[in-house]
């Protein structure tokens, strides 16, 4: 039987990124940092995908996307590309975390012995945050909380990463910043999920919200 092939994208912060990954080899990659403009930049990056990897669309074994937390408009660009792609070609959609991405892409020789503390910004006062143990597997739920709280939630040794890294306080001793944006990538998305894949405990391309979203609806709407 062939590998399976994987088709991965993120749209879910502050970037837009595409990947395709076989066994472990990466066949594509395109990766842009935006505040926005998303919706317009993931088609000809898909496009751009496929022509490095020389497949056809037809060639894709699974699509994989990150599922949240992170900003309500990205996450359903990326979402609502997801389930179209899997409805016109009868393909499984893969979610992932976006703190599985961003934990996935701190190097290893980074994070030798210690443990992850992921945090997202939410783009309010309390940021998104997960922890992680050394072999990546999550040692608690996502959640929503005040940065000067998130600490607590991984024990030391740790190093913190994510794109709200920078609005937590000073570390505490036993903790390190890990290098690099602390932005998901869509290669980070594929590896996650051909894991995933491999041990047989996909999640489905469902939305991770962690709160409502900042929208009010017009007076008197249902």
């Amino acid at each position: 039987m062939s590998s399976p092939v994987f088709l991965a994208f993120d749209t879910a912060t502050s970037a837009c990124s595409v990947a395709i990954l076989r066994d472990g080899e990466v066949l594509a990659h395109c990766f842009a940092e935006m505040a926005r403009g998303q919706s317009e930049a993931l088609p000809p990056m898909i496009a751009e995908a496929l022509a490095q990897s020389g497949l056809s669309f037809r060639e894709i074994t699974a699509l994989a996307v990150t599922v949240g937390p992170g900003a309500f408009t990205g996450l359903r660009i990326g979402l609502a590309t997801a389930r179209a792609m899997a409805l016109a070609a009868d393909l499984p959609a893969i979610g992932v975390s976006t703190t599985e991405a961003i934990a996935e892409g701190v190097g290893q020789d980074e994070r030798a012995g210690r443990n992850l503390l992921v945090a997202v910004e939410s783009k309010r006062e309390d940021v998104f945050a997960q922890a992680f143990g050394t072999d990546l597997r999550p040692l608690g739920e996502i959640v929503s909380v005040r940065p000067e709280d998130a600490f607590a939630l991984a024990p030391a040794p740790a190093l913190l990463c994510g794109d709200a890294a920078a609005r937590l306080p000073e570390a505490p001793e036993g903790w390190l910043r890990a290098t690099g944006s602390g932005l998901p990538d869509a290669l980070h998305v594929a590896r996650v999920a051909a894991r995933h894949w491999a041990e047989g405990r996909t999640r489905p391309a469902e939305p991770l919200y962690l709160r409502a979203p900042d929208v009010n609806l017009p007076k008197g709407a249902a």
